[in-house]
């Protein structure tokens, strides 16, 4: 099963929540920019791995993370 994690990388605050909670350690700071609240956003890699256990997307304080399930092909 595949998903697709979005997230709202200029509502993104940076606090890092969603890197700790991430089971498969996907999710990691952009340094190549800031969002408008001057911080480096997350960011996920490899988001073919992601099990979309939704545990970034829960911790999140902000809610600027969702999953989606894309369907099988």
């Amino acid at each position: 099963m595949k998903f697709n994690v979005v997230i709202n990388r200029e509502e993104c605050k940076g606090c890092g929540i969603c890197m700790t909670w991430c089971k498969k350690k996907l999710i990691r700071e952009d340094r190549s920019c800031l969002n408008k609240n001057v911080v480096h956003s997350a960011m996920i890699e490899n988001m073919e791995e992601c099990v979309g256990c939704l545990n970034c997307a829960l911790m999140c304080p902000d809610s600027v993370i969702s999953i989606e399930k894309l369907d099988n092909q």
